[in-house]
């Protein structure tokens, strides 16, 4: 058995496609897929199932991954730790961006690019997914940092996060939109008008999308999806042409007039989007996703909402160990009505 071995088994389960697999690999499919099936027969057990339209593993292949990726990270940590004795950073990133983040609000691409000025051997890959999908592969060790939409009040067991935006729902409508005329004294509009209005929104898995179905769901209805976009614009673009409510993050006012819209924001219960960057709470496995985390940390905003520091249950303040960076604490929203919480995406 070879490492090589496994680093193509790796990459064919997170790619779940051996042409895709051998193209990150920057190999031949045909001899990515010999290499496996040779691992195949000397472990003698099938560890993909290859009958779908996707790659999948078996009940086999699924143990094997686990150790795989350990036997990867290990040989990976010897690698950091010869490179930290010269000074080098080397490995690979893997950054998760929810779909349709609102990234007007940060500029994440210069953030990834200063990183890999400062630290050339290091490979950062970037894919965007829905929050839901993200969490699963952080926590499974297929993303090592994540931009991630917050549709609940805590993060997802086993991951800590550092909000990054948090912004009010609205309701954007094209400026002759009825719902404009029932509210013309009021910057707000109850989520109960919205009970018969055909939604435009982000699609499920995102947070915006699983905070609009809890908080109708509560208030005894189920939203009426007419449209549904994973990029904002679209989203913004559907609105104005009069085609329903589009339920998004808060948008400046002069973007939302420039965009032919016209803003309500949601109350009854009041909802919020919120995008967090998350990580493994005992940290990234190696030293190049670790510093990257770090600068990221500091180089993201920070939206100071209400006090809003962080994420409801993540443990308090704790300097850096070696099980990963710290991590912060978030106040209670001051009283005032309910606050359902989401984000962007």
């Amino acid at each position: 058995m070879e490492l090589r071995q496994l680093q193509y088994f790796v990459a064919v389960v997170e790619e779940a496609n051996f042409t895709r697999a051998a193209a990150r690999l920057h190999l031949a499919q045909p001899g990515v897929s010999a290499r496996i099936r040779q691992l195949e027969r000397e472990l003698g057990q099938p560890l993909l199932d290859r009958s779908g339209r996707s790659v999948t593993t078996t009940e086999v292949g699924r143990t094997v991954l686990t150790h795989a990726r350990a036997a990867l990270a290990a040989v990976e940590e010897i690698r950091q730790t010869v490179d930290e004795f010269s000074g080098l950073l080397r490995g690979r990133v893997r950054v998760g961006l929810v779909s349709g983040a609102g990234t007007r609000r940060f500029d994440l691409a210069s953030l990834l690019a200063d990183f890999h000025d400062a630290h050339p051997q290091v490979e950062i890959s970037l894919a965007d997914d829905t929050s839901e999908r993200m969490c699963a592969a952080l926590l499974g060790g297929a993303l090592d940092v994540a931009l991630i939409g917050l549709a609940e009040a805590q993060p997802p067991a086993g991951l800590s996060c550092q909000v990054v935006v948090d912004a009010p729902l609205v309701a954007a409508v094209a400026p002759g939109d009825p719902l404009l005329a029932a509210h013309a004294d009021r910057t707000s509009v109850p989520l109960a008008a919205l009970r018969e209005r055909p939604l435009i929104a982000l699609p499920r898995g995102t947070g915006v999308r699983g905070v609009l179905e809890r908080a109708c769901a509560e208030a005894g209805f189920r939203p009426r999806v007419a449209f549904e976009a994973s990029v904002l614009q679209v989203l913004a673009r559907l609105a104005s042409r009069g085609l329903g409510v589009a339920v998004v993050p808060a948008l400046p006012a002069d973007e939302a007039s420039a965009a032919g819209l016209r803003t309500l924001e949601i109350t009854g219960p009041r909802l919020r989007g919120r995008v967090a960057l998350a990580w493994r709470t005992e940290g990234p496995a190696g030293p190049a996703a670790r510093a990257l985390l770090e600068r990221l940390r500091a180089g993201l905003p920070e939206p100071g909402v209400q006090g809003l520091t962080g994420v409801p249950g993540v443990p308090a303040t704790h300097e850096e160990s070696a099980a990963g960076p710290r991590t912060r604490n978030t106040r209670p929203a001051p009283a005032g009505g309910p606050d359902h919480q989401a984000a962007g995406a």
